[in-house]
């Protein structure tokens, strides 16, 4: 049947997400084989400033994209939340993978056993705001590498921030302290899931891909992207995203102001008409800020 190349970063957790994907592939698609070709990123070769300095979101992609576009790769896999909410010239989000645990955890202390004044390692401004604004007391640090170089980064008497699938795709939740309920530490849009991109001139990749599209996640990650996608490139403000079935919960925050906000909407209809809903609850919660 051929063999299919997957782009992919290099890192454990990246790296782990692909050969699910390259397994669950050649499992409905007998006699096909999957490849991994491993990509360096920005994000990769930066570890030494903050997310946010370099970019943000498409710091972990862009690369992997350049593969598929350039022909030395078929397909790519990311995990959805490193995406930017701008599809990429040339490329289609040919699958989204059935979603693991959304939500974000504690490893060290939870949060209730933090003392005052406390050490929070994260590389995450949204992490960041939410975690403010439960415990105002707490201080941070940042947080970059993989995942087992994070893990070896505990403060002392204090704890960092994960994301539970990262651990999970490890077989590392016996890190875990607490895991944040998602009402009010709203994960990244498309925390938790993996998506594949090709080209949008391959027809026969894309075929093959529907074998492991999850319809459920791709409605719910939709919908959180479009969220993201109405609050704009430009915007540089804490963001959270996250929908079940048709409930979908977005936060924002100022920080400068020290004010966050946090609201939900009931959605219905086609996949344009939930697009349109998630715009309007990222409008209205840029007006509760001021503008955003």
């Amino acid at each position: 049947m051929g063999t299919l190349r997957l782009a992919t970063r290099g890192s454990a957790q990246a790296t782990a997400q692909s050969a699910a994907v390259a397994a669950a592939l050649m499992a409905a698609h007998p006699g096909l084989q999957v490849e991994l070709v491993k990509v360096e990123t920005l994000g990769d070769q930066r570890l030494d400033v903050p997310l946010h300095t370099i970019g943000g979101q498409g710091v972990f992609v862009k690369e992997v994209q350049r593969a598929v576009l350039a022909g030395a790769a078929d397909l790519a896999v990311h995990s959805a939340k490193d995406l930017p909410s701008a599809a990429a010239e040339g490329l289609q989000l040919a699958a989204f993978c059935a979603r693991r645990d959304p939500r974000d955890a504690l490893v060290g202390s939870a949060l209730r056993d933090l003392v005052t004044g406390a050490t929070v390692a994260t590389g995450s401004v949204r992490r960041r705001a939410q975690l403010l604004a439960a415990r105002p007391d707490l201080q941070f640090v940042e947080l970059r590498g993989n995942i087992h170089s994070r893990l070896s980064k505990l403060p002392e008497g204090g704890a960092l921030v994960m994301a539970v699938a990262a651990l999970e795709i490890l077989a590392l939740t016996d890190r875990i302290r607490e895991a944040l309920p998602v009402d009010r530490f709203v994960p990244a849009p498309g925390q938790g899931c993996v998506a594949v991109e090709c080209r949008t001139d391959d027809a026969d990749t894309a075929a093959l891909l529907a074998a492991v599209d999850h319809a459920a996640t791709r409605a719910a990650v939709t919908a959180e992207r479009a969220f993201l996608a109405r609050l704009g490139t430009g915007c540089s403000l804490p963001v959270g995203a996250h929908a079940v079935g048709d409930l979908l919960t977005g936060f924002l925050a100022d920080p400068s102001a020290n004010r966050h906000v946090t609201e939900s909407v009931t959605m219905s209809g086609a996949s344009a008409e939930r697009a349109a809903q998630a715009a309007a609850l990222a409008d209205r919660l840029q007006a509760a800020l001021g503008g955003g």
